[in-house]
């Protein structure tokens, strides 16, 4: 009994992967359009299937019981036809009609199959062909009147489309510039008349202003507005060492983008010398819109200066400049060396005051305590000021000391120093008398000496 159950379902199975192994179906089938005259027009279909089914494309004129159906291949109509396939995972095919004509409309019709005896003609099929239609429509071109047909050499614009014999009812109507849709020119109302008011006409403004009218299919025409070419340099100023390479560019905006572009270089006065493109020390790559040239091997002397990039339409030229500068290979030093000068010059105002300045005190002055026989028990000290006027060494072979407001210093050989004293000498002997001390100013002619009591 399992037996049997197994035998069933194995064969159930190999039933239904035979089956699976010669069936064709399609996972995208062509869409119907409507077309303008000398529009182009493309239709795709997919179909899976083990083997991969093989793909035709048919074209079907007139109705049942009259109708001709018509094989197509690529490079038919004039090789207005063009068929692409791939057969790997699945089949894929394209079928591309370019510059419609009215005989182009009809039933166009993808068929697949993978039988393999699908293209005998003695033996039938057993699978027969799938098929998949798609209807494309052909219509005259509506005219549209346009007034300017092109826009130059004004401040402003008026521009204006006039639809005639329109192909289906008119849902509405908008403008765009350069393929954008300019948003406050959108209507749904079902005018065949569309305006559209530039205020100010420059390379803002400028390019291809289209009229469309919603129809089936739309209808459009484009009218120019051209202007001269608007030429900026977007650095002015570019700076690069010597023996590097300096890359200089320039923009364009506006329509219609330069056809021409040149570099030239400031000489003398106000000539401009041509930079010849190819050469060893030019280079220069243009792109409708942009210009680069690239100035090799710099030398400070020779290649700094004004470059100027020129552009040209066949409404004008414009120009603009860009100033290179060259450092020198030492450039980088430049911080460190100013750091170093910065330095030294520091150093040097501390020298100056610190050899300048005048000091309440000298510190090479020794204060001490004296405490002789006989002489009276006080703390002593004095008072030494620094002159910097009239200043000579001050010889002296011992040490003195100089009793001054009730202290006592020992003055040490020194230079570059003036004491005054104006004190009274204190003595504690009864055979010696107090008297004023006189004022001793220390000099190289005079000792610093003290006349003791």
């Amino acid at each position: 009994m399992r037996r049997k159950l197994f035998g069933a379902i194995l064969a159930l199975c190999v039933g239904w992967f035979q089956a699976e192994a010669h069936t064709a179906g399609f996972i995208k089938s062509p869409l119907s359009q409507m077309k303008l005259i000398e529009d182009n027009a493309e239709l795709d279909c997919e179909v899976i299937g083990n083997p991969i089914p093989e793909v035709q494309w048919w074209f079907i004129e007139g109705e049942d019981p009259d109708e001709i159906l018509t094989q197509l291949y690529d490079g038919a109509r004039d090789d207005r036809v063009r068929i692409n396939a791939t057969y790997i995972d699945h089949a894929t095919s394209s079928l591309m009609l370019t510059n419609l004509t009215l005989n182009d409309t009809g039933v166009y019709e993808c068929r697949a199959s993978n039988d393999p005896d699908r293209n005998d003609r003695w033996t039938p099929p057993r699978v027969k062909w799938i098929r998949s239609q798609a209807n494309v429509i052909v219509f005259e071109r509506a005219t549209i009147m346009t007034e300017p047909n092109v826009v130059s050499n004004v401040t402003s614009a008026t521009l204006s489309c006039n639809l005639t014999n329109p192909s289906s009812p008119i849902k509405g109507h908008f403008w765009t510039r350069n393929g954008v849709i300019i948003k406050d020119s959108q209507s749904a109302k079902p005018d065949a008349y569309a305006e559209h008011h530039i205020e100010k006409v420059d390379y803002h403004y400028s390019g291809l202003y289209t009229c469309v009218f919603q129809t089936e299919p739309e209808a459009n025409a484009t009218i120019e507005v051209k202007v001269a070419p608007h030429v900026t340099a977007p650095k002015h100023s570019e700076n690069a060492n010597e023996k590097d390479k300096a890359v200089l560019t320039c923009v364009s905006h506006g329509y219609p983008l330069p056809t021409d572009w040149f570099w030239f270089k400031s000489s003398e006065g106000d000539d401009k010398d041509p930079i010849v493109n190819g050469s060893d020390k030019y280079e220069i790559k243009n792109t409708p819109n942009k210009t680069t040239l690239y100035v090799k091997d710099l030398d400070i002397n020779q290649d700094m200066g004004t470059y100027h990039c020129q552009g040209t339409n066949d409404m004008g030229s414009a120009i603009d400049k860009i100033e290179l500068r060259v450092r020198s290979q030492l450039a980088a030093l430049w911080p460190f060396l100013g750091i170093v000068v910065e330095v030294i010059i520091l150093i040097t105002i501390i020298f100056i005051y610190e050899k300048r300045r005048k000091p309440d005190e000298i510190n090479d002055v020794a204060k001490m305590p004296f405490q002789p026989d006989g002489v009276l028990n006080i703390a002593l000290h004095a008072l030494c000021i620094i002159s910097p006027h009239d200043l000579l060494p001050v010889a002296s072979s011992a040490s003195h000391w100089i009793a001054v407001d009730e202290q006592l210093y020992q003055v040490k050989q020194e230079s570059d120093i003036c004491c005054v004293f104006q004190e009274e000498q204190l003595c504690d002997k009864p055979q010696r008398q107090k008297r004023p001390a006189e004022e001793l100013q220390l000099r190289a002619e005079q000792r610093c000496s003290y006349d003791y009591c």
